[in-house]
């Protein structure tokens, strides 16, 4: 019997693995109690390649375009690459970027909007659940570097607030 319940733990890992790809996910972690003493702990990642420090700008990621027409960079910001802007706020995970709260809702902010610090400046949706990504400090909105319904990875550069 055991034979069979290793055979089905292997078919339920290559088809975690399958997801992990489908969905172009990093990482799945799933823990499956059958019984007091009988129990199967998975997790199952791969690693995305890293692309190097000194990028050239002409290799932005995808996923980073501006949903309305772009402020002047900042005077501290030179470069004018959203990533080395001391004032940008990057995404906390993986997932969906949000503008709104719903469908047909207007933005949670747009360019030129005062915001404090905590106030919700957009939702990112990890495996159906919405994370409101807070404004991690009073001050105006001077670019939003993501299109609704963007994907986002892990530190991409979602606003610019000053």
């Amino acid at each position: 019997m055991a034979k069979q319940n290793n055979d089905a733990d292997v078919d339920f890992i290559r088809a975690l693995a399958e997801l992990l790809t489908a969905n172009d996910l990093t990482e799945l972690e799933v823990k499956r109690e059958y019984g007091e003493a009988d129990r199967l702990n998975v997790r199952v990642s791969r690693v995305q390649p890293i692309a190097p420090a000194p990028a050239p700008q002409a290799q932005a990621p995808a996923v980073v375009a501006p949903a309305a027409p772009a402020a002047t960079a900042p005077a501290s910001n030179p470069s004018g690459d959203p990533s080395t802007n001391p004032d940008t706020v990057p995404s906390p995970m993986v997932g969906t970027v949000y503008l709104a709260p719903e469908p047909g809702a207007p933005a949670f902010v747009s360019i030129g909007d005062r915001v404090n610090a905590g106030q919700t400046l957009l939702i990112v949706e990890a495996m159906k659940t919405m994370n409101h990504i807070p404004a991690p400090r009073a001050g105006v909105v001077r670019r939003i570097l993501v299109e609704d319904g963007a994907p986002v990875e892990f530190g991409a550069p979602l606003m610019i607030v000053e």
